[in-house]
């Protein structure tokens, strides 16, 4: 057995054990968290990233902005992960939860590099997690979500540190005002799948940010199929379907064989009859408006216009389905099963309108609707696009608070508290476990401190005070003001965020943290382009592939 070592793993595969892959995962770790910065807060920069295809993007959103970033490290990728899922879960915080897990990570390399095992490191930390989890709880406040503003009080903090903030309370009225009309639909735990379905942001170039508003109804971008069809009906009956208003072709092959010279002609007039057929069956329900998912053709066009109809056709299905619930009608596969019922009648006003150079169809002035369409205005598509995600983070954010309407202070204010009291609770946990646990402590002041430096305060100090205030009782609502870096009082300055983000930033900045740490081995294997170049060279035999590849 004295020969050479055996090798498992191929040789050009790159591969870092133990300490150095921990620490090596640290520093992308840490790497992106710089990246994001100085995003943080009401004094926060933009970024201004271009794609491969030369498309611009500007904007100070975390999610946005590592969206756009090519990375290669495996941990670099995770952390952007976090972002990702954060602005799926709750929209808000993107930024918070990759600069928390950053530091969460550099709190842990002091441990690591004097051998103390992840395991422990992992442990301290979880621990820290759920003590810091109970004290959100009991140091949030509930709020009325039938008062106005209570509700406004925490989307204005969302929005105050976004690019839409120097419009005052334009986005959060739009946001609170398209939550409202959704939660009329009653399903309160699927609001999220509900604000995603129902309220659709249109943004149309051109005019001024004031005049974006939301629509108790909706707006598509389409116009009649005919020039000879109205364009303004007030109280329309609406049909919806989702089937073709054309003669269906033979499904199979189909050979007509013609004996003498009229068959030619009752061939079309047969396919005249079918399509008449298919009209009656709708204009015998004295529709006003047809709208359609598919095509509709020339033919039965010309029955419809006779019988003062107008069609709109190849109409999204989302857009339908948003356009039945205001109007009250449902969507039917086949005219012949038209029925009185599935007609619409809620909707006060149809018009057809030009707005820059699109024709765009309204269904306006609808009786309770619960769906509607936020029209946004801007110069130009970099400020609409940075205003629809700044809708996104607010329309996230009234969706949390109608679900669990419980605010906590901003302004790092909580992340003082919270580093306090488990400073308090540090001395009673046991062990090993009781340094990392310390550490995640002050791995939360990273929230106040880049807040402070964002602002070009005196962070040193600022922190020194914060921490001397949050030690006394009565300390909870100190934080820093974003504008200013000042300290103030979240409560006189109305500072709010909702607790579901504040628990999900913390949620899934620790134990992403936490997974990182115990990972000690990163094997990243050669690329097939790099095989094939090496064997051109005559260097490599090729190699035995599995499964697919292998078959072609």
């Amino acid at each position: 057995m004295q020969g050479a070592p055996v090798i498992v793993v191929n040789a050009n595969t790159k591969r870092e054990q133990g300490r150095k892959a921990q620490l090596g995962n640290i520093q992308a770790a840490k790497a992106v968290s710089d990246i994001v910065l100085t995003t943080l807060g009401p004094r926060s920069m933009l970024k201004m990233l271009l794609d491969p295809m030369g498309g611009i993007v500007m904007t100070n959103d975390g999610n946005a902005i590592l969206r756009e970033i090519d990375v290669q490290h495996p941990a670099a990728k995770s952390m952007i992960e976090l972002a990702r899922a954060q602005d799926e879960e709750v929209g808000d915080g993107t930024t918070s939860v990759i600069i928390l897990a950053g530091e969460m990570m550099v709190a842990a390399r002091p441990f690591i590099e004097k051998n103390i095992h992840p395991t422990e490191i992992v442990n301290g930390y979880f621990k820290a997690l759920e003590d810091s989890i109970q004290i959100l709880d009991e140091i949030s406040q509930q709020i009325d979500t039938e008062k106005k503003e209570e509700v406004m009080k925490a989307l204005q903090s969302c929005i105050g540190t976004k690019f839409a903030f120097r419009w005052g309370t334009l986005i959060s009225d739009l946001s609170l005002q398209a939550t409202r009309i959704v939660l009329r639909g009653g399903n309160i735990n699927k609001l999220n799948l509900e604000i995603k379905r129902y309220a659709k942001v249109e943004k149309i170039p051109g005019g001024t940010l004031e005049e974006s508003c939301v629509l108790e109804g909706v707006m598509i971008n389409k116009d009649v199929t005919h020039p000879r069809m109205r364009r303004e009906i007030k109280n329309p009956r609406i049909i919806l379907l989702d089937c073709t208003l054309e003669y269906k072709k033979g499904e199979s092959m189909t050979n007509m064989e013609m004996t003498k010279e009229s068959d030619m002609t009752d061939a079309l007039q047969q396919e005249i009859n079918e399509v008449a057929l298919m009209c009656n069956d709708i204009l015998k329900h004295k529709p006003d408006i047809v709208i359609t998912e598919k095509g509709v053709s020339d033919l039965a066009q010309h029955f419809l216009l006779k019988g003062n109809v107008s069609v709109i056709r190849r109409v999204r299905k989302t857009d339908n389905t948003r356009i039945a619930r205001v109007s009250g009608a449902t969507i039917v596969n086949r005219p012949e099963e038209l029925q009185d019922t599935d007609v619409g009648t809620l909707c006060g006003t149809f018009e057809v309108k030009k707005i820059g150079d699109d024709y765009f169809a309204f269904f306006v002035d609808c009786q309770n609707p619960t769906a509607c369409s936020i029209i946004l205005r801007g110069a130009s598509k970099d400020v609409l696009n940075e205003m629809e995600r700044n809708l996104h983070d607010c329309l996230a954010v009234a969706k949390n608070i109608y679900q669990d309407p419980k605010l906590l202070p901003g302004g790092g204010a909580v992340e003082m508290e919270v580093s306090a009291k488990l400073l308090e609770k540090a001395n009673k946990v046991e062990g090993l476990g009781q340094l990392p646990y310390k550490a995640v402590a002050y791995a939360l002041e990273i929230i106040p401190r880049t807040l402070s430096a964002n602002c070009g305060a005196d962070t040193v100090r600022i922190l020194t005070e914060l921490r001397a205030k949050h030690s006394e009782n009565g300390g909870l609502y100190y934080g820093v003001d974003g504008n200013t870096g000042k300290i103030a009082k979240m409560n006189e300055i109305n500072v709010w965020e909702p607790l579901s983000v504040k628990k999900q930033v913390f949620k899934t900045a620790i134990e992403s943290a936490c997974m990182l740490l115990r990972i000690d081995d990163v094997v990243s294997g050669i690329k097939k382009k790099q095989q094939q170049s090496g064997r051109q060279g005559g260097e490599e035999e090729p190699q035995e592939t599995f499964g697919d590849q292998r078959d072609g």
